[in-house]
């Protein structure tokens, strides 16, 4: 059957299982939004109040629903609005296809109206991406977009559409298969005897479980392994969800700004698991002090981490879940009766204060008892965003949606749109900061257009409090540029917007500010006023170890 380019385009999202696209509208998609408008019973669209917004509702959409996250912008500046968005969703190894216009093919390479190189901009930022020059390529090049999206390590795939070729017509076949692009990938798991004397002679195993976990969907054999080994888990922040909250030997974040149990445990461990993980920066601190203690073994999907950052005694590339399953089958039962008692200790090693008062603490607990477990909680980046990882007890997997590798301030919001969308519009929390809200708070349009239940709980400090902390603490004090003096009513903002807003500033305003929202079918804001100089503690310096943590001051 004969169709334009555009409505090939928009059969082919729908035939790839595609069910909500987000967007906003140019001269160089009119075509695509034409179709999109015939086949509105079939495809939902949402319609952002900023492209950048979109990109972080379709990350937030495929975090959250395990699909792939589709994202449509005009040519120009709507394809540059998505840069950011695409770059977070490559760090964090999100599925997205990001699809934009451009000018016609004979207008290219002419400074066109609103014509950019979207294609050389994103190169560094994508898995791959497509220029389709010629309809004929169309259908073929949708389908490989969304394969090599989903094949091995996930993460971002664009394709640019010059307007003529959406105005072209070609067959398009819906039974038509292009010939998979997936990489002949080897599996290596070659080491397992080797494996089995480490084990042997480990007296302290720890997992470090990231997010290759929870994208191969092995949370099961994590835990297994764990119990098999009779091994604490600490985890990354993109990992924070594998392991429910609940198990015992579920000892929280790592790194920088993790527990203090987790990172003791690691730092004392003489085998290391490490799990779907990448060995940031901010997670290993020294690299030099990082495995100076413990045999190390790294699993993950992407061959190009192994000894990219920490080199490991054993290492195992290709699907984790598969690779935690060969290593079940022959793995004995371990125990470890005193390294257990050692994790206990410094689980009872209180280094961060009590809930008390109208603290971050207090205030996210409390958030924390009105969802259930199956709360969508999304976060900006900033103190709130750690404050989050500390004290939000997460039991279910794809329940948080956060910027890790990039931190993008003003993730939040549109992330926490597509998350309530892909949770079946059930009430979705934001944390944010006052300062991350500006970023982007234009995506409360969004929210209330589409009615969604949000509860956006801004941590408003009046200052920019991550970087004042280290301004505090490395820079003398000298807090050039990071006191906000703004004076902005952000409740006052929701209401202008359509939303309910509230300010709170004790426990008694905030649950009656919670309950309210409960209670309500839209999205409810709550101002919450902290202390400008509250700090999110442990915090190990860049570049240092676990001997040199702060834990007070």
């Amino acid at each position: 059957m004969k169709m334009n380019g555009a409505r090939i385009l928009v059969e082919e999202l729908i035939h790839q299982g595609v069910e909500v696209i987000f967007g906003y509208p140019g001269g160089a998609v009119l075509n695509i939004y034409d179709e999109l408008y015939l086949a509105s019973d079939r495809i939902r669209h949402v319609l952002s109040a900023h492209e950048q917004g979109a990109a972080h509702a379709a990350d937030g959409y495929a975090r959250a629903s395990g699909k792939t996250g589709v994202v449509l912008a005009t040519s120009g500046p709507g394809a540059t609005n998505l840069v950011t968005g695409i770059a977070n969703a490559y760090l964090d190894s999100v599925p997205m296809v990001a699809i934009t216009g451009n000018v016609a093919v004979s207008s290219l390479g002419k400074d066109s109206f609103q014509e950019v190189d979207i294609v050389g901009i994103t190169q560094p930022i994508v898995k791959h991406n497509f220029m389709v020059r010629d309809i004929k390529d169309l259908q073929r090049t949708i389908q490989e977009a969304f394969e090599i999206a989903n094949d091995g390590r996930k993460g971002p795939v664009l394709i640019d559409i010059p307007k003529n070729v959406q105005a072209a017509e070609w067959e398009y076949d819906p039974d038509m298969k292009a010939p998979s692009v997936k990489k002949a990938r080897k599996t290596s798991i070659s080491s397992l005897d080797e494996l089995l004397e480490m084990v042997k002679k480990a007296k302290r195993p720890f997992i470090y479980a990231g997010g290759g976990v929870i994208a191969s969907g092995a949370e099961k054999e994590v835990l297994e392994l764990s119990r098999r080994l009779d091994a604490a888990v600490g985890l990354s922040m993109m990992g924070l969800t594998s392991v429910p909250a609940s198990y015992p030997l579920n000892l929280g974040m790592c790194g920088m700004h993790g527990q203090y149990a987790s990172i003791m445990a690691q730092s004392q461990c003489d085998l290391l698991f490490a799990v779907g993980v990448r060995f940031s920066d901010r997670a290993t601190g020294d690299l030099n002090e990082y495995t100076s203690k413990c045999m190390t073994v790294h699993i993950d999907i992407d061959r190009a981490e192994i000894g990219k950052n920490v080199s490991p005694d054993i290492s195992m590339w290709g699907d984790v879940k598969m690779i935690l399953q060969r290593i079940l089958d022959v793995l004995p039962q371990c125990e470890h009766p005193d390294w257990l008692r050692q994790i206990e200790e410094y689980k009872s090693a209180e280094v961060l204060p009590p809930a008390k008062g109208f603290s971050p603490r207090a205030i996210i607990e409390e958030v924390n008892r009105h969802g259930d477990a199956d709360t969508v909680v999304a976060t900006d980046v900033g103190q709130h965003q750690m404050w989050t990882m500390q004290f939000y007890k997460f039991e279910k997997p794809q329940r948080l949606l956060t910027s890790g590798g990039l931190g993008t301030m003003g993730y939040g919001l549109g992330a926490a749109i597509g998350g309530c969308i892909a949770n079946g519009r059930k009430r979705t929390v934001l944390f944010t900061g006052d300062g991350s809200f500006g970023m982007n708070l234009n995506e409360m349009a969004t929210a209330v257009s589409q009615n969604l239940p949000l509860t956006i709980v801004v941590m408003n400090n009046d200052v920019l409090g991550m970087v004042r902390q280290w301004q505090t603490i490395f820079y003398d004090c000298h807090y050039s540029h990071t006191t906000l003096d703004r004076r902005t009513d952000f409740p006052a903002l929701a209401e202008a917007f359509g939303a309910k807003g509230v300010s709170a500033h004790t426990m008694e305003e905030l649950k009656k500010a919670l309950d309210e929202a409960d209670q309500s079918d839209g999205p409810v804001l709550i101002d919450c006023h902290i202390g400008m100089d509250e700090k999110v503690l442990p915090m190990i310096p860049p570049g240092r170890s676990a001997r040199d943590m702060i834990v007070k001051g």
